[in-house]
């Protein structure tokens, strides 16, 4: 797979071959059919610097990385499976693949969230009185990660998974709190009516969606979120993924800038368990 062997060569790769590296796992379509210096701008490098690149690859120059490129992407794979998979893979191939899709698009990220926004997020959440996760589907479990991650640090929240509720737990939030709502489409009616209601009682909106989305309109910040699947065609495994991944660099963002107190009540979470840890291991022995 194409994408698995870039992300296998950014180790090897200068500091300028990295940027057109990221560039073409952020964006591979766009890849395909951009011209080189289109690609040279979007990486900020020069345009010899993205030949090097195609040819520290083994290619001989930019048009034949793009047709291996374009080779590798261009089919559709199995329908409501995976895109890049086939039915006539073996196992390794979907190993390979999975990994490899994953992988890049972990790597791609980096382009399309913002040091800034996620700065905003924290600040924002570092002052709420209450947090609120919404999603729904893959998007609520997502939600449910993230609020089993911060009701740790001492601070109330709560998932919600049910549309219904989420309308109804909107209307009864006020200034002092934060919503943070999770979408792969960003463009749910039930999900943009609650964020709505919860913008007029004043709570802040933070969202991971797509950059283009109905749901980044309404948001105080938007944690850009864009994958490579068609989420409308095929199960949204690696969307999952990233959302998870921002949840993270949220959570860890929060614990930095709480400092002691973080640490502290992490600490009594954990303790708390402890025992019973204990006790389990000693029933197993």
């Amino acid at each position: 797979m194409m994408l698995s062997k870039i992300s296998e060569a950014l180790a090897n790769l200068s500091g300028a071959e990295r940027k057109v590296a990221e560039c073409a796992l952020a964006e591979p379509k766009w890849f395909v059919h951009a011209a080189v210096a289109e690609i040279a701008e979007h990486a900020s490098v020069s345009q010899p610097t993205v030949i090097r690149f195609c040819r520290s690859l083994g290619y001989k120059g930019l048009p034949e990385f793009k047709l291996s490129l374009s080779a590798s992407i261009g089919h559709e794979g199995m329908p409501y499976v995976h895109e890049e998979l086939n039915a006539d893979d073996d196992m390794g191939g979907v190993m390979e693949k999975v990994l490899g899709n994953t992988a890049a698009s972990i790597l791609g990220a980096r382009r399309s969230l913002k040091e800034t926004d996620l700065e905003n997020a924290i600040a924002m959440l570092s002052h709420a009185r209450r947090i609120e996760f919404y999603g729904v589907g893959n998007s609520g479990i997502v939600a449910q990660d993230a609020q089993h991650k911060f009701f740790r640090f001492g601070i109330s929240t709560v998932a919600y998974v049910d549309t219904h509720i989420q309308l109804m737990a909107a209307s009864v939030l006020s200034d002092q709190d934060v919503l943070v709502v999770i979408s792969n489409s960003g463009s749910s009616i039930e999900v943009l009516d609650a964020v709505s209601i919860a913008k007029e009682n004043g709570a802040a909106v933070i969202v991971i969606t797509r950059a283009d989305s109905p749901l980044s309109q309404l948001a105080d910040c938007v944690l850009i979120v864009m994958p490579q699947e068609d989420t409308e065609r095929y199960t949204p495994m690696v969307t999952r993924l990233l959302q998870l991944v921002v949840i993270d660099i949220l959570a860890i963002g929060l614990a930095l800038r709480m400092g002691e107190t973080a640490s502290l009540q992490l600490e009594k979470s954990k303790r708390s368990i402890h025992t019973k840890r204990l006790e389990h291991e000693k029933e197993d022995s």
